[in-house]
């Protein structure tokens, strides 16, 4: 990934995305050729040249200083996640040519903290979505319809992006897939900030935007729709419908340890009760054989998607 374009596509999406008359600029009628503001407007509000916010946009210089992004950070009206990706694409090493990392290992704080959840689904994902571990439960949530056994196998690994865009049976699992998938977009967005270098990372970034219409349009749109929890509505073929709230923990080496729970005491907690005894007798490698569905009482309060 060329950083220094990439900084220049972020900068000219997200300002295509501010309307004039949200922050309060008088436009007289003026016809505009473009949406958004224009680069003179955006630099007027963060107080900079407008040639040198054009330089920055046009990806002919990348040295701002971090008071210069935190101006244009605000004029722009980014939130967290977006102003650290910002302040990553601005900074971030350049290399004639992206390089290709070692294979990701679950650690051993993790593995015990997975083992530690016991029933709770879990999984582990590296920082290019790769699926690194699951447990029997995680396993049976997100992804029945793999090989449980595949996560240890580094040249075949399930990649939850992938899962996402193309795969029917992950699709169907979302309520609201339009909400999962932008989350998915923002976190590769901020994974190709803090590693400009990864060839597998843009190798997959490709991919995606040639095999999914979806993808290419939510990444072109330079939204970073992200959370550390989130609240999904699932329709699951096996213990039907349910809400989970997914939690992800910032683990080392860049990992992150995906928890699903469910309101204590609601249908939706008695559901992924019913899927791990379902699962208990599946020993830990093989794949899942064929499982009739269990009936479950319907959700007695209204789904919530994230927002």
């Amino acid at each position: 990934m060329d950083g220094r374009r990439e900084l220049g596509e972020f900068l000219k999406a997200r300002r295509s995305q501010v309307r004039p008359e949200d922050i309060g600029l008088a436009t007289y009628g003026d016809q505009r050729r473009v949406p958004g503001l224009r680069r003179e407007e955006l630099a007027l509000l963060a107080g900079i040249s407008p040639s040198y916010y054009s330089r920055l946009e046009r990806a002919e210089s990348t040295n701002a200083s971090p008071e210069v992004l935190d101006a244009i950070a605000g004029a722009l009206g980014l939130d967290g996640p977006a102003r650290q990706h910002l302040h990553a694409l601005a900074g971030a090493p350049r290399r004639r040519s992206p390089r290709r990392a070692a294979p990701e290992r679950v650690t051993p704080a993790v593995a015990h903290l997975v083992s530690a959840l016991g029933d709770v689904p879990v999984v582990v994902l590296g920082r290019r979505s790769d699926v690194l571990a699951w447990n029997r439960t995680g396993h049976a949530l997100y992804a029945g319809h793999l090989d449980p056994d595949a996560p240890r196998r580094a040249a075949g690994r399930p990649n939850m992006a992938r899962l996402v865009f193309l795969d029917a049976h992950t699709r169907d699992l979302y309520a609201d897939w339009p909400a999962k998938a932008a989350a998915v977009v923002g976190s590769l967005r901020l994974a190709g900030g803090r590693h400009p270098d990864d060839a597998e990372l843009a190798a997959l970034v490709g991919e995606l935007t040639v095999k999914s219409d979806d993808f290419a349009s939510l990444w072109a749109d330079h939204r970073l729709k992200t959370g550390l929890v989130a609240v999904y509505a699932m329709h699951h073929p096996l213990v039907g419908a349910l809400e989970v709230t997914q939690q992800t923990l910032q683990a080392e080496q860049g990992q992150q340890v995906v928890v699903a729970t469910a309101e204590p005491g609601s249908p939706s907690q008695t559901a992924l009760a019913l899927l791990a005894h379902a699962v208990a007798s599946v020993g830990p490698v093989g794949p899942v054989g064929p499982v009739r569905p269990i009936p479950v009482a319907p959700a007695s309060h209204p789904e919530q998607t994230v927002r």
